[in-house]
């Protein structure tokens, strides 16, 4: 059961990230990206706040004063996430979102999880992860020969 709720998790940020990619990649005529990164970050916190009474009760007091430095941190992980977007498909186009996947991987996965966070991996995450380098690479090559 874990794992369907993990696929069904995952596949909601996949529909949320492919939703936010054509988005930006259809913002490439704007001439201020980064004013178009907090026009579309406006629309997602107030979602977030629509939202939130839906997943559980709400005690701002506490969320904020046990939470406000990993909020910051997470912030400002999400403006550089949304920068790097905007970067990205506005001047590279969305093909070139396996690079930032597999960044994301060995970033997320291997720096923060399994390094820092010391969370457990099998031999078969393991294997999947050098899959994912093997395809940056092969990505890369493919680039080069267009």
């Amino acid at each position: 059961m874990k794992v369907i709720l993990a696929i069904l998790f995952a596949s909601t940020a996949a529909f949320g990230n492919a939703m936010f990619a054509l988005g930006q990649r259809n913002s490439v005529g704007v001439k201020n990206g980064v004013f178009f990164v907090g026009i579309s970050a406006m629309v997602a916190v107030i979602l977030a706040f629509i939202f939130a009474p839906m997943i559980g009760a709400l005690d701002v007091k506490s969320t904020i004063e046990g939470n406000w430095k990993a909020a910051l941190l997470s912030g400002i992980g999400l403006f550089f996430t949304y920068l790097g977007f905007n970067l990205l498909y506005t001047r590279c186009g969305v093909t070139h979102y396996i690079l930032y996947a597999v960044l994301s991987i060995i970033t997320t996965t291997i720096v923060i999880g399994i390094l820092w966070l010391k969370e457990s991996v099998n031999i078969y995450q393991i294997i999947a992860i050098g899959f994912a380098i093997v395809a940056v690479v092969l990505f890369s090559i493919g680039q080069s020969k267009i």
